[in-house]
């Protein structure tokens, strides 16, 4: 049975559709907010780190990627959704976590991706 593709205002998106999203569209950053130790570990070739706790100072790299569709991830989605409410609030109205987080990626799209 096909799920239906998320809409650009959906507050999550699936894996596989953040994968295809990474082949296919031009507009996107995959962005990581996990702390730098949990990135060592595991990562997303081309995820953009910009941990959570570092948010704040992060304004430059933001500007940055203004008009781009952005997709945040974490290790289980919950900062991420965090991170998207506040994306959202301030000038990225399309911003979306990517449900599951890495560990879902590790799962369903790249098990050499690994888990912890």
């Amino acid at each position: 049975m096909n799920q239906p593709t998320p809409s650009d205002d959906s507050l999550e998106v699936d894996v596989a559709t953040v994968q295809n999203w990474l082949r296919t569209r031009s507009d996107m950053t995959l962005l990581d907010c996990r702390e730098p130790e949990e990135y060592e570990v595991a990562k997303i070739d081309g995820a953009v780190l910009i941990p959570m706790s570092r948010w704040a100072e992060a304004s430059g790299q933001l500007e940055a990627l203004a008009g781009r569709h952005l997709v945040v991830h974490c290790h289980h989605g919950v900062r991420s959704l965090r991170v998207v409410h506040w994306l959202r609030a301030h000038g990225f109205p399309s911003a979306q976590s990517m449900a599951g987080g890495i560990d879902a990626w590790s799962i369903e799209v790249d098990p050499l991706v690994p888990r912890y």
